[in-house]
């Protein structure tokens, strides 16, 4: 069958999103008819090659983007002034990637925080750096904050070890791998949260200082919903009985690209950064300030080569089918697959 006509079939021919013979949509019966939907399209628009993890008890349904953007973003949209202020140094979201990937990610959340009816909804944001974590996390809290949720997010930056401990340990060169974070301060934060308790203190990152600002805190007040953005937020653990952060995630999203985009991004940022922030008297990286253009690139690169990519191959892209959904991108920064995670027996994933 012709993919197009079955999706005509499941979505209502022009409509742009699932007809419901006038009810609203917004009523527990129509979500959990959506809920349906939402299986009976994967298996239509997913395609007949899920990508599979060995022999993990998952599969991922695959959508193009045009796909994807049938699920429709409903009310949950940005203008784009709104969403100027929201994004990154040099992680350009034209107000189309809104409109057609995070917005109707948002709709697909709906239903899956009704269904499990937890407090806090917590979801896991991972990976590499340079790929647009920080933007989509930022745009993914201003939407889901529209339907009167607090919505609260937090970078795994604040439970870095500081400088002084990190200079000591001898891992400068290994900030951001797995052994740079305090680990049990993290998991604490986690425990806490999903008990319910209030004031939690999460120290405050300055990319500026390249370190913890001391006696900083962002205060955590019993959210309705928490994201947690970083590069290992996946990690799993050498030890079977080892908790991770993972372990108290509802839902998690996990941003993909060619290495070779991610590095010409993160050279770019680079670029960017040495002819701004660079130059304060501030910063950890002002000793960059007089770099030439064509040094500028070569040390972007190498900083990417001898410490970014590793923890990317070593430690961020294996826990990438960990991820409830997979945002892959392409050369643009745009969004251009997503892959949702089902069971294998064809049941909606919680």
């Amino acid at each position: 069958m012709e993919v197009d006509a079955d999706a005509d079939a499941v979505w209502g021919r022009g409509s742009g999103s699932a007809r419901w013979d006038g009810e609203s949509s917004g009523s527990p019966r129509m979500r959990r008819c959506w809920a349906k939907c939402i299986n009976d399209a994967a298996l239509i628009l997913g395609g007949s090659d899920p990508m599979r993890r060995g022999t993990s008890p998952y599969f991922y349904d695959l959508f193009t983007r045009q796909q994807w953007a049938r699920f429709d973003a409903g009310s949950y949209r940005l203008t784009p002034a709104a969403l100027t202020l929201l994004k990154g140094v040099n992680e350009p979201m034209p107000i189309s990637e809104v409109e057609e990937v995070i917005g109707p990610l948002c709709r697909l959340l709906d239903i899956q925080m009704e269904a499990n009816d937890v407090h806090p909804f917590v979801i896991g944001v991972a990976g590499s750096v340079a790929v647009g974590k920080s933007t989509f996390a930022r745009v993914l809290r201003a939407l889901l904050a529209q339907a009167g949720r607090t919505v609260e997010l937090v970078a795994t930056d604040g439970f870095l070890w500081p400088t002084a401990i990190l200079e000591k340990r001898n891992l400068m060169r290994r900030k951001g791998f797995p052994e740079s974070y305090d680990l049990e301060r993290m998991l604490v934060f986690l425990a806490e949260l999903k008990e319910g308790k209030s004031e939690l203190r999460v120290p405050v990152y300055s990319h500026e200082l390249y370190d913890i600002v001391p006696g900083q805190f962002q205060t955590i007040n019993q959210p309705q919903v928490l994201i947690l953005e970083g590069l290992n937020v996946l990690q799993g653990s050498s030890r079977d009985s080892a908790a991770v952060a993972a372990d108290y995630f509802d839902f998690s999203v996990y941003l993909d690209a060619d290495e070779n985009d991610v590095e010409q991004w993160y050279v770019e940022r680079f670029s960017v950064l040495q002819r701004t922030v660079f130059q304060r008297p501030t910063s950890y990286f002002h000793h960059f300030k007089d770099l030439r253009s064509a040094e500028v690139r070569k040390t972007g690169q190498e900083i990417w080569r001898s410490i970014n990519l590793p923890n990317l191959l070593q430690n961020i892209q294996p826990t990438r089918e960990r991820a409830s959904v997979i945002l892959r991108k392409g050369q643009s920064h745009a969004v251009k697959e997503v892959l949702w995670r089902h069971s294998i027996n064809g049941r909606y994933r919680q």
